[in-house]
Formats: C-alpha cells, structure tokens, sequence
C-alpha cells in the first residue's frame, strides 16, 4: 500500500490513522482564512489529528456564470501561502486549468483536480510534472474502476504521489448518492484513498442556479466511509454556511467540527486496530 508523504511528518496512508482536509469552499478573505485555519489548528492540538487547509481561489464551475467564484489567483495563492507558513500546516487548492500549475506549485503543497476535470488529460499530466502530490476528484460520471486510468495519466509523468478522493455518483437529476463499495474499490491501485463527506450530499443544481445539499448527512456518510480503512476524510466548513458564498448547504459549521472529528477518529482507530 503506497505512503505519500505530503509535507514534514504529515503523510496519507490507508494503514495509518486518518488525517483529515480542511476548510471553507472558497477563499474569502485572509482575515477570514487566518480565522477558519486558527479555529482548524485549534481542535487539531485538542483532539490530536494531521489536516491538510483547503481552500479555493477560483470555482471555475459554478452552477450559474452571475455565482460568485473567488477572490483569483494571485491573491488566493499569497493567502494560501500566508496560512501554511502560519500555522505549519500543508495547504491545497483546485486547479482548473493546465496554465495554472506553473505558478501554483510554487504556493501549495498538494495540487486538486476538481471532479469535472478528472478526464482532463493535459491537465492530469502537466500536474504530474510539478512532482507535488496530486490529489484528484473522481469524477460523478465515473466507476471507482475508471480512476486506474486517470492515475495511469499522472505515473506516466514519473509522479507517484496520487491520491484518490471519493466524492459521490450521479444519481438521476440534481442528486448523487456514495456507493461505498467505491472506497474498496480504488483501495486496489494500492494508493491512498480519501472520502469526501460534504461534496457527496451536495444536491448539484438543486435551487436551480446554485446548488443545494443536506449537511444533515454528513455525519453518517463520514463514519461509514472510515469504517473501509481509508487514509482521509474531506469536508468543508464555515462559521456560518447559510452565508457561505458557495456550497453552504453541505458544509458543516465550525462549532460542529470537533465533535465530529472526535466520532470519526473513534471509528477510524476501530477499523484499523482490525487490520493489525
């Protein structure tokens, strides 16, 4: 099973305790990521987890072009750059656009390929190139089977540090479910596999020109993700989602993060102590 090691002593293992991706949907300010990240690194001494701050500069696929997207990226990356040098944590942030990894590597410690793009070979094999561990969304339009060949994209660079993230399927109009099964699956690439609890109950396009969710299940869809062995949970979070910018609806509130990372760990040490 592969090690990708990320940065200092924070690595993504299925075998290790679970580490964990953090942060709101977009950057909105850098008053607002110092706040997010402090409150993040916080909990990460009370309740002793490794997490990743994540954040984006750009959401480049909104349901609506009127749909706020992000502050851009110049300033997105100083701040990124700001609150890993604070506060001695790896940061990440989507990348959308082959163009963009030559300056973004530069700022971040792990390079995301949004869902939608996951098939985008250029843009798989130019973040190859950068050498930094890439974490790519599977797509809702894919089976877990189909990530082979979009990880085969990136080793074809040389680039061995690939991480897989599960973020639900496409399940009619405006819905996704999580077949966990999906976890199982891609765990055979031998590479680590992350579950992303908020993204899989979004509700895409479900107001019609935004997307709704139902953070409501959140919880239960993080406990049975870690319960396969896996190397991380994602989620999203806000000190108040109702006035998140951006996928509000499916992220947990701050004040809920701790006790929630609490359970999770709990079920995590449970399916690992089984594998030993």
């Amino acid at each position: 099973m592969r090690k990708v090691k990320i940065k200092n002593d924070l690595f993504f293992s299925n075998s290790e305790e679970i580490k964990f991706i953090l942060g709101p949907c977009q950057i909105e300010s850098r008053s607002h990521a110092f706040d997010i990240c402090s409150e993040i690194d916080i909990l990460s001494k009370k309740l002793d987890f490794k997490y990743v701050y994540k954040s984006s500069f750009d959401k480049a696929n909104r349901t609506s072009h009127k749909s706020k997207r992000g502050i851009g990226l110049k300033k997105g990356l100083d701040i990124l750059a700001e609150v890993g040098e604070k506060f001695g944590c790896a940061v990440t942030t989507d990348v959308h656009d082959a163009r963009q990894i030559e300056k973004v590597k530069e700022y971040i410690d792990i390079i995301q390929i949004p869902a939608f793009l996951c098939r985008q070979t250029d843009l798989l094999i130019e973040a190859g190139k950068s050498k930094l561990p890439i974490n790519v969304k599977k797509g809702q339009f894919l089976s877990p089977w189909d990530m082979e060949n979009v990880a085969n994209k990136i080793f074809s660079t040389g680039n061995k540090k690939i991480l897989l993230t599960e973020r639900g399927t496409s399940f009619g109009y405006n819905n996704l479910v999580s077949d966990m099964r999906s976890l199982v699956i891609m765990k055979k690439n031998k590479l680590p596999i992350i579950f992303d609890a908020t993204h899989s109950v979004q509700l895409p396009g479900g107001k019609g020109d935004s997307s709704d969710g139902q953070s409501e299940f959140v919880e239960v869809l993080a406990k049975a993700a870690v319960t396969t062995a896996i190397s991380g949970i994602f989620m999203e979070t806000h000190e108040n989602p109702s006035t998140a910018p951006s996928d509000g609806a499916n992220m947990i509130p701050l004040k809920k993060l701790g006790n929630l990372i609490h359970s999770i760990k709990l079920y995590d040490n449970l399916s690992k102590n089984e594998l030993v």
